[in-house]
């Protein structure tokens, strides 16, 4: 377990989900809310957690007032039904959860992003991703941490069949990716977690954009 540097609550959006769960199990129970649509079963004993709709976020994080907000919040177009249904989590829910916790006074925002993530970008899925990584830097954050994972690898509760597909598949094509491109290889989710967990609380101002070799050189 990865002891935060920085006083007060970190707050945990999207605990649910596969890096959100493993992070869950790596933070201080003590310090940690988590707040979703539903409750969770099995987290850590300690841990807080806040059920309520998504429009109530804000006034339920104005009354945490936390320190650090972390949002492990995503999903894909397929599993959303349709473009607009992912962009209302993977931006919408994502930036109004930041603009909250910023509000409500957290000093540092992490979230899970991808690789290839720009506003550019002509693929939909990388410039909603993009689009929300910089909506986020634009709140005032003391500090913002982006990663960027390539393919995750690790036991979904949801079914991705395209992605266990390329789950079997990736030791190979991992092998044939030159290490220049190694943000491109698959990373553990497991990895991702745990440097997020070393991330919670570092001091030092900016916004980092944090790709798999930057992860795997941090996981706790």
């Amino acid at each position: 377990m990865t002891r935060p540097a920085s006083d007060g609550d970190i707050l945990l959006a999207g605990a649910s989900g596969l890096v959100g769960g493993l992070l869950a199990n790596r933070l201080e129970p003590a310090r940690l809310v988590c707040i979703g649509r539903r409750r969770i079963d099995g987290l850590p004993d300690g841990v807080r957690q806040i059920v309520a709709d998504p429009q109530d976020w804000a006034a339920e994080i104005a009354r945490l007032q936390p320190a650090i907000a972390v949002s492990a919040l995503g999903t894909t177009i397929r599993t959303a039904g349709s473009q607009a249904a992912f962009a209302a989590i993977d931006h919408d829910l994502v930036v109004a959860f930041a603009r909250a916790a910023r509000g409500a006074g957290a000093r540092q925002f992490l979230m899970v992003s991808s690789v290839g993530a720009s506003a550019q970008s002509r693929n939909f899925y990388l410039s909603t991703k993009g689009k929300a990584e910089d909506a986020v830097r634009g709140l005032g954050f003391d500090r913002v941490d982006i990663m960027r994972p390539g393919l995750l690898r690790g036991d979904r509760a949801e079914s991705r069949p395209g992605e266990r597909i390329a789950i079997a598949v990736s030791p190979l094509t991992d092998l044939l990716t030159p290490r220049a491109f190694d943000k491109y290889r698959s990373i553990a989710a497991a990895d991702v977690a745990g440097a997020m967990a070393r991330l919670c609380g570092v001091g030092e101002p900016g916004a980092f954009a944090h790709h798999n070799r930057e992860m795997m050189g941090l996981r706790a």
